[in-house]
């Protein structure tokens, strides 16, 4: 039996600020692995969920991340 997504799944929205904003999706279990990525350049939204298989989101660059807890920015490297 196929397990569905709920949906009270968890999302969240991630909107670049310069460009080259790499988001990377991270799997769940026992090795954490990556199993996804994008590029945003600035100005793109980009809109994720946690699932069965994404237990995490990795973001690269400078972003403004809102999620269902509050808003934050992700900054440059220095």
């Amino acid at each position: 039996m196929e397990k569905k997504q709920t949906p009270t799944s968890d999302y969240i929205v991630i909107k670049a600020i310069e460009d080259g904003v790499n988001v990377i999706g991270l799997t769940r279990g026992s090795d954490t692995r990556f199993h996804h990525s994008e590029k945003l350049d600035k100005g793109e939204v980009m809109i994720a969920q946690f699932t069965e298989h994404t237990s995490a989101i990795k973001i690269r660059g400078q972003a403004r991340i809102v999620t269902s807890y509050g808003e934050i920015e992700s900054e440059q490297k220095k």
